[in-house]
């Protein structure tokens, strides 16, 4: 069984572990701490031992820096406008932590900033816990949630369940930055996203409610196509799309990443109805990341499958109430492939 080793003590005086997880084409490490998911490398081919998504070195970076590199962000991933929603007839008032006056990823200690309890370690998987009490960031309802990372060949398996003592809401995603070519910013990958129709946001990208057709804008990646669009090079992208209108029972394709030159490529599969596509033009860290790499604007990118923006503010998004007797269920695959590195 593989180990957990110490990553430091948390702000809140808890031990943070670490666990080394491999399979044949991969390996990943994972830190209780926001359930992150700290380093990721194939163990063959052009980025053989080379990270693919960003990472921070120490416990301290992380509670100081991060802006939920690797992490599970919920409660409620994403905004809700105002910190304001109505739930079975009553407004619930949630932590106001962005400087717009929105609640985004959970509140000021979302689960991207909680320590999990590692349960269950093996030699490619590892299952953390947690629990979030009733009123925790303006919640109502213990919540109890169970994570499983696990390596298949090229692939990493997440899959999360949740269940509730009270009506609540529960929305989930994991928050991974990648670059798949190993440094440098991201407009030079290329990305498919098969959806139809995504929700436009106002300037605190808050969803307006509106549900808009991507053909015809620079937001149109039903074809594969380089991130930064050729017609219009200067728009940036923080932004949901529409992959279903309910939550499926199994993982189905919902998008494409290549890097520039390489041949990486990752395939994300998953059971959510929706897809958050940021090209991360907020990062900013001020310290050294994984492998000494420097993390500015457009360093790396995310793809979080999730529940529609806001959806409790509006009664025609897939809703993300989760009541007492039900179980909340996500499963997403990141797949990963890449060229064989020719001998001589």
């Amino acid at each position: 069984m593989t180990a957990a080793r110490d990553f430091g003590i948390a702000c809140d005086g808890s031990a943070v572990k670490e666990v080394e997880l491999r399979s044949g084409e991969l390996t990943m490490s994972v830190i209780s701490w926001g359930a992150v998911i700290r380093d990721l490398r194939p163990r063959t081919g052009p980025m053989a031992d080379r990270a693919l998504v960003l990472g921070l070195n120490t416990l301290a970076d992380y509670e100081t820096y991060s802006p939920h590199f690797g992490a599970i962000a919920g409660r409620v991933a994403n905004r809700i406008k105002a910190g304001r929603a109505k739930l079975e007839g009553r407004e619930i008032a949630l932590t106001q932590n962005t400087a717009d006056g929105n609640h985004l990823h959970g509140g000021a200690m979302g689960f991207g900033r909680r320590n999990w309890r590692i349960t269950r370690i093996g030699s490619s998987s590892v299952k953390l816990a947690l629990t979030s009490p009733d009123g925790e960031e303006g919640y109502p309802g213990t919540l109890e949630v169970d994570l499983l990372y696990r390596l298949e060949g090229g692939n990493v398996i997440t899959e999360i369940e949740a269940a509730t003592d009270a009506p609540t809401f529960v929305n989930l995603a994991q928050h991974s930055y990648f670059n798949l070519d190993g440094g440098g910013n991201i407009w030079g990958h290329h990305l498919q996203i098969p959806a139809q129709h995504m929700t436009p946001t106002d300037r605190a990208l808050v969803p307006t409610g509106d549900v808009v057709e991507v053909a015809g804008t620079a937001f149109d990646f039903r074809t594969m196509r380089t991130v930064q669009s050729a017609d219009e090079p200067a728009t940036r992208y923080d932004i949901n799309y529409c992959l279903v209108e309910t939550p499926r029972r199994e993982p189905a394709f919902a998008a494409r990443l290549e890097g520039a030159s390489n041949g990486v490529r990752l395939d994300l599969k998953t059971t959510e109805p929706g897809l958050q596509f940021y090209d991360g033009g907020g990062i900013d860290v001020p310290v050294e990341g994984l492998d000494g790499s420097g993390y500015g604007p457009h360093s790396g990118l995310c793809l979080e499958a999730q529940r529609w923006p806001d959806a409790p503010n509006h009664d025609h998004f897939p809703a993300i109430v989760l009541r007492p007797g039900e179980t909340y269920r996500q499963r997403t695959e990141f797949c990963f492939s890449w060229p064989s590195v020719p001998t001589n």
